[in-house]
């Protein structure tokens, strides 16, 4: 048996390319979907709201990062909380973070189905949604490398066309004016309430989400784990400064206030294309739907890929059905957990396509599985450097310590403030991985501890 049916992956993905990963999976535009929300809750201050989303986020990258280089295993999070915490703690931070892999590339294909079908509203939303999955889902069937290619392209589309949007909103602002105060973005309009801007970041913190999946590849990148722990923070950073900036400009063009968003929050979902259709054209509108439809296919094929590297990982301990490990000989890709993934895609994304509110439910809970695992890192961080002193570095109280209890703490108040639904679901499913944890240890499938 060779290495790559036994498990192992091939190193093939430099740092350039894992940045385009991380950044597709996040996408340079992702806050446009939700900017109307945002504006409603934030009182106008959005691009204040994404400083300090970008800030708190950035502690979880520097634990990521620290972790990435000790553990370079595509696990990620399962791998970080068994090497820090144990391998019980493991496998709930591994179980939960697939929560989070299934439910968002879900919403992403809904989302392209959704964005394709407001511009050819005679093909259903369930067709595009479809389509999406099959075409990602045989890309990653057909390797990394392949894929990483196509995903170098779709990020340079979005990012040009999002440029072209920033360049055309900032023209038209030197014409003919901003609709609010220039600083309003960081000082909300009419009255400033920082409880307010604290609750739009509890949203805001989703557009991150997908940053995360770069640890996954930590055994396909060419420089190891430092690259990864690189790629990672970079992307943040990156993708901080585009939702500042593309806020700030969609904040400055938009021809409704926050206060009459709150009044009809049925047009918070459409509010930045409503304010590009009305300033810059319906042909920027269109060509803007037509990048985020591209962006949130590759963005939730990243999630596939990322979902079915877990499994592999968490699979070859044993915390799940082994034949998950397998990777093809060929294409040197976990295909069974490919396969695994996508069918979790299909049925979440149908079941939303038949419901009215479905991308409204799925957005509810795909923060839980996310920050209940970042929690876990952040643990991970104190447990591997301060508790075990396993790290190769010397243990920093300010590195292994404030940092990740910060962090972690932050997390916390953003996860507390969930709502119900998702922190049902949430715990639904954990409950469903202790009882696959008790089956498999039943079955002594678990490699000795």
């Amino acid at each position: 048996m060779n290495s790559s049916t036994r498990g192992e992956l091939r190193r093939t993905i430099g740092l350039t390319e894992l940045v385009f990963i991380g950044l597709v999976f996040i996408g340079p535009a992702a806050a446009v979907g939700v900017f109307g929300t945002l504006d409603a809750r934030s009182g106008g201050a959005v691009a204040l709201v994404y400083v300090i989303a970008t800030i708190v986020m950035s502690f979880t990258a520097v634990s990521y990062m620290r972790m990435s280089r000790e553990i370079p295993r595509a696990g990620t999070v399962f791998a970080y909380a068994s090497a820090g915490i144990g391998p019980r703690t493991g496998f709930v931070a591994g179980w939960m973070i697939l929560l989070d892999y299934l439910f968002i590339p879900s919403v992403a294909y809904l989302f392209t189905g959704i964005a394709l079908n407001s511009i050819f509203p005679s093909v259903p939303v369930w067709v595009f949604t479809g389509v999406a999955v099959v075409v990602t889902t045989g890309l990653n069937l057909a390797g990394v490398k392949v894929a990483s290619r196509v995903i170098t392209l779709v990020v340079i589309l979005e990012v040009l066309v999002l440029g072209l949007v920033l360049v055309l909103g900032i023209g038209y602002l030197a014409a003919h004016g901003p609709t609010r105060d220039w600083l309003s973005p960081l000082t909300g309009v009419d009255t400033f309430s920082m409880a307010a801007v604290l609750g739009a970041v509890s949203v805001a913190i989703l557009s991150y989400l997908g940053f995360d999946s770069l640890a996954t590849f930590a055994e396909e990148a060419k420089g190891g784990p430092r690259i990864v722990g690189r790629a990672t923070l970079t992307c943040l950073i990156i993708a901080g400064v585009f939702f500042v900036a593309q806020t700030w400009v969609g904040s400055l063009l938009s021809p409704v206030t926050p206060a009459e968003l709150r009044a009809a929050p049925e047009q918070e979902g459409a509010a930045y294309y409503s304010a590009v259709d009305a300033t810059l054209g319906t042909w920027v509108h269109w060509l803007l739907a037509f990048a985020k439809g591209a962006g949130a296919a590759f963005s939730a094929m990243i999630g596939q890929a990322a979902g079915s590297r877990i499994l592999m990982d968490m699979g070859r301990q044993g915390r799940v059905p082994r034949f998950l490990a397998e990777v093809s000989p060929r294409s040197g890709v976990p295909w069974k957990g490919v396969l695994v993934a996508a069918a979790g895609n299909v049925l979440v994304a149908g079941w939303a396509t038949s419901r009215a509110d479905g991308l409204d439910q799925l957005t509810s809970i795909v923060d839980v599985g996310a920050l209940t695992a970042f929690v876990f890192v952040q643990a991970s961080v104190v447990g591997y450097f301060l508790v075990k002193r396993l790290g190769g570095e010397d243990p920093s109280w300010f590195r292994h310590g404030l940092i990740p209890v910060v962090g972690g703490l932050l997390l916390i108040l953003v996860l507390v403030n969930a709502r119900p639904l998702a922190l049902i679901i949430g715990a639904a499913w954990l409950l469903l991985g202790v009882l696959v944890y008790v089956v498999q240890s039943r079955r002594g499938a678990l490699v000795a501890e």
